[in-house]
């Protein structure tokens, strides 16, 4: 890929009580470009930020745990990504809202959630390893995805 001045838009959506924007998938073109492999790596990425986030509260203690959660959530956003259903296979259907219901997820902890995930990006954008095109339809996907899990005030 060729970027020759950044297009990427990765500002994080405020979030307003009582309002869920709608979503869209990402665009499968992401899921293309980066492989099952690659997006595996952008979920332990994003799972090894969380376990030394503020947030880490919220997930398992233990990193070998917090690893294989990073796998389960892996084969999720390949799924939503037009690839195989592995979550559907493995978990059954997502319903991530009822999956998430037994954790407080505050507007707060939204942010450092999002914000982890921006962290896990930053070796695919830098090494071109897709689209800024399809990096932007995930970006706004986990955007969107991230104010619908919120289910606790601050």
């Amino acid at each position: 890929m060729n970027f020759s001045a950044s297009s990427l838009n990765f500002t994080i959506l405020p979030y307003q009580e009582g309002i869920t924007p709608p979503v869209t998938k990402p665009n499968p073109g992401f899921l293309t470009d980066i492989g099952e492999e690659g997006m595996r790596e952008l979920l332990n990425r994003f799972y090894t930020c969380l376990f030394e986030s503020p947030i880490k509260g919220l997930f398992p203690q233990e990193i070998d745990v917090m690893k294989d959660a990073g796998q389960t959530s892996a084969d999720f956003f390949i799924q939503i990504c037009g690839g195989t259903p592995y979550f559907n296979q493995n978990r059954g259907a997502p319903q991530m809202g009822r999956r998430h219901a037994p954790f407080a997820i505050t507007p707060d902890a939204r942010l450092h959630w999002i914000i982890c995930f921006e962290e896990a990006l930053q070796p695919i954008i830098n090494d071109k390893q897709s689209s800024e095109e399809n990096i932007q339809s995930f970006w706004d996907y986990i955007n969107v995805f991230s104010i619908w899990m919120i289910n606790a005030r601050a």
